[in-house]
């Protein structure tokens, strides 16, 4: 009877000991703040990089924006002065990364309207362009990825893989322009069946208005879709050929299982753990990889807005988008090393 107490009091002195949830939230939390901390030196690298990198474009932006007019030496003075250019380097760097953290990117030199003005408004543009490819081509690329995978050595096989790295390899503005000229222009017997460039015909309202973009969409769209499927297929591919000799599956056949049936229910849903974080990075890639696209079919987005910037060049809009664009796959880049650990507790340990 003596003892009982005895234990207890010991019971009571003794350190709590974190069960497992706990050790496992605390190695999580850890390993998110190690990427966040990450991404947070990146974005700062790329504030400085862009800074400086954009000042090594030949040019003066004064005498761009004054169209070879004939402008005096006090007028001259007073736009350097009116854009913070006749400021020090150092002090213009200062200034710069000083409003940037406070979400003042500038304000454009051309357009005479906040940065953030600007990409606001193109964003919806690209982000419909980005945002339409992107579910196509993954959707694609993971259909095609395992269906190859699971007939691998096949006829259907050699053709996807070997059209999937022909079409990665190829430069999407000459796949562009070769779009154009087939389906736009029209060559020989084939008419042009698409626009060759812009967003919208003007003029149409209603229904009829979103299938004039529709149409305006179908060649960018494309472009962008036959460039990336390829390594949605090919990480699709690697990941289910690994998962093919598993226990797991020939279980699943001992039990009645149709082969269809073991493909979806249990090989795929293995597989994906890979492709879920090429998700995530195409997202960003697909983002910011835009810009010679936009450029090739003349769409009113953020990569169009990038190529203006640079011919004149006007540094806080191309400073501006850039930090944009690397943030964006940062970004992405982070939230896929945040996710993995939730979709496989290895991870992070």
């Amino acid at each position: 009877m003596t003892d009982a107490p005895l234990t207890a009091a010991v019971k009571a002195a003794a350190p709590a000991v974190p069960g497992p949830r706990a050790r496992t939230t605390t190695r999580y939390l850890r390993y998110g703040a190690g990427k966040v901390g990450g991404a947070a030196v990146s974005l700062f690298a790329v504030l400085v990089t862009g800074f400086f990198l954009f000042r090594l474009i030949p040019g003066d932006p004064v005498k761009t924006m004054t169209g070879g007019r004939p402008v005096s030496a006090e007028q001259m003075a007073a736009y350097r002065e009116e854009f913070g250019l006749d400021l020090p380097l150092w002090q213009q760097f200062t200034e710069y990364c000083g409003k940037a953290l406070t979400g003042d990117l500038g304000t454009s030199y051309q357009f005479h309207a906040p940065v953030t003005d600007k990409i606001a408004e193109a964003l919806p543009n690209t982000l419909l362009l980005t945002g339409t490819a992107f579910v196509m081509f993954t959707l694609l690329g993971i259909v095609l990825g395992t269906r190859s995978a699971w007939r691998h050595g096949g006829l259907g096989d050699r053709l996807n893989t070997g059209l999937a790295l022909t079409l990665y390899s190829v430069p999407s503005f000459w796949l562009g322009l070769l779009l154009i000229i087939v389906f736009a222009v029209g060559i020989g017997p084939v008419p042009g069946l698409f626009p060759t460039g812009g967003m919208e015909s003007g003029g149409e309202e209603g229904f009829a208005h979103v299938l004039d973009v529709a149409h305006h969409l179908v060649l960018p769209v494309v472009t962008l879709v036959a460039v990336e499927y390829g390594q949605t297929l090919l990480v699709a591919r690697s990941a289910l050929l690994d998962e093919m000799g598993g226990d797991y599956l020939t279980t699943a056949r001992a039990k009645g299982l149709r082969d269809d049936q073991v493909r979806r229910r249990h090989a795929v849903p293995n597989a994906l753990l890979p492709t879920v974080t090429l998700v995530f990075v195409n997202l960003g890639r697909t983002v910011a990889g835009v810009i010679l696209v936009e450029t090739v079919f003349s769409w009113p987005g953020l990569g169009g807005l990038f190529y203006q910037g640079l011919s004149v060049p006007d540094l806080p809009l191309v400073q501006g988008l850039f930090l944009f664009f690397a943030g964006t796959v940062i970004v992405m880049n982070t939230l896929a090393d945040l996710v993995y650990p939730l979709l496989d507790p290895r991870v992070g340990r």
